[in-house]
């Protein structure tokens, strides 16, 4: 629902600029790269619309009906370390990762880039300001409270009568790999899938989501700032 109302409310920002007389120019303004920063930040609202409606409902309906307290939303400061180092190492583990595969194929690495400069490469001035929001707030946030605070607690009731070992890996592994599929980018699967499944493992551990916003928003953050300093990086997201 929330890909859904992401592309309807792009449909409607096309609509409202002019861009949508024909098929083929409203096509054409959705798909341009680099996106336009009001593209990128009314499609993630949208978004985030349905990664937050979705913990809201289930904690309205089958919860608490204490939101913060069903879905976990806590920090400690010890979580600003943690969280900084999973994320920052989850980013260059993946690029070590990969680099077998696209050190010696440049197309190859072209392709992995691309959603990342897809995104990055068409702000400037004010809007790299816009794009750290969407990209180190925004994302990591809502991102977390749909993967880590819904669906990794669910998953985890749903395999408890496996064992507790086997329960928990099979909930941690099916995580990672359902926020992987989410980002709908093939090539950056695995490395997206992977990192995922570390932040499983952490809001495990740390049964809150603080380290895992801190560490989710460290990941983009080194994505970030590699793209606007030209350093290209596989992982984004």
């Amino acid at each position: 629902m929330g890909q859904v109302l992401g592309a309807v409310l792009l449909v409607v920002l096309a609509i409202v600029t002019g861009h949508a007389k024909t098929g083929s120019g409203l096509s054409n303004y959705l798909r341009q790269s680099p996106a336009p920063i009001i593209v990128t930040v009314v499609g993630e609202a949208g978004l985030w619309l349905g990664f937050g409606g979705a913990p809201w409902l289930a904690s309205r309906v089958r919860g608490t009906k204490r939101f913060i307290a069903d879905m976990g939303l806590r920090f400690r400061w010890g979580d600003l370390w943690v969280g900084a180092l999973v994320g920052v190492a989850g980013q260059y583990v993946i690029g070590i990762l990969y680099l077998p595969f696209t050190e010696n194929n440049p197309r190859l690495q072209r392709e992995f880039n691309a959603p990342a400069k897809h995104l990055q490469g068409g702000v400037h001035g004010a809007e790299i300001a816009a794009l750290y929001l969407v990209l180190v707030v925004g994302a990591p946030l809502f991102e977390e409270l749909f993967f880590r605070g819904l669906i990794l607690p669910s998953l985890l009731r749903l395999f408890g009568r496996n064992g507790t070992w086997v329960g928990t890996a099979g909930a941690i592994v099916l995580t990672g790999l359902l926020f992987g599929l989410a980002h709908f980018e093939p090539l950056q699967f695995a490395g997206l899938a992977l990192f995922g499944m570390a932040l499983s493992f952490l809001a495990w551990w740390k049964k809150r989501l603080g380290p895992n916003i801190i560490a989710h928003a460290s990941f983009n953050l080194v994505s970030v700032i590699a793209l606007t300093a030209a350093v290209p990086l596989p992982g984004l997201r």
